[in-house]
């Protein structure tokens, strides 16, 4: 019997993770209720995995229970949108203030790489790749910054944001406005410049958190 509890384990971190992906990606939208046995069969997983997992991501902020109906993907208002964004911004200009601290050739050089990656997806008008190059650049940020702790917290009010996200990434023209400042964050890491990427990132997500304000308004 004991030997099947890390199994159980990993069935239920599996099944959290996919729901997860699934909630980001947009698969589920906010207000969208999850039903336990629809979750069952997409998941292939037990019901009381998927239960776990819903206890989970409640607690992460991005699944609510309602009394008598289950579970639904929480709406999450633009003024708490722009709160987590307010956190985030202190906590990214750490992480890249800090990736200026640490950062070497090698990783200057992926970084710069990530930059050109995005200057040809904006030029080939291809949204879908510059928003992934965007969450990628922003991840081998934190992880060349060291801070395991700001990369956790990071990564669950990202989750918690990620229909605003969503929004203000399609707008049209927003992927014009946004490679500029992804490559002066890009540029001042390169350069050592830690107070040069910690405002780079700060004008950055103030310029994300007007899109979301006008997003809101449509």
């Amino acid at each position: 019997m004991p030997s099947d509890a890390p199994s159980a384990t990993r069935v239920r971190t599996n099944v959290t993770s996919d729901i997860r992906e699934a909630i980001m990606r947009g698969d589920f939208v906010p207000g969208q209720r999850l039903i336990e046995a629809d979750l069952t069969e997409q998941f292939a997983a037990s019901r009381g995995a998927v239960r776990s997992a819903l206890l989970e991501l409640a607690a992460d902020g991005l699944v609510e229970r309602v009394a008598n109906r289950g579970a639904r993907v929480r709406v999450v208002p633009l003024d708490e949108a722009i709160e987590i964004y307010e956190v985030r911004m202190a906590v990214e200009a750490l992480c890249a203030a800090k990736a200026a601290e640490r950062i070497g050739d090698a990783e200057a050089e992926e970084l710069r790489s990530i930059g050109s990656d995005m200057r040809a997806a904006v030029a080939d008008g291809d949204t879908m790749r510059y928003r992934q190059l965007n969450q990628r650049l922003h991840q081998r940020i934190r992880e060349i910054s060291g801070q395991r702790t700001a990369s956790n917290v990071l990564e669950r009010l990202r989750a918690q944001s990620v229909r605003q996200q969503f929004k203000v990434a399609t707008m049209p023209g927003r992927p014009q406005v946004s490679l500029p400042e992804h490559l002066a964050i890009i540029e001042a890491i390169c350069a050592g410049d830690a107070e040069g990427a910690d405002r780079a990132i700060r004008v950055h997500l103030s310029s994300v958190m007007d899109a979301m304000r006008k997003a809101s308004e449509n």
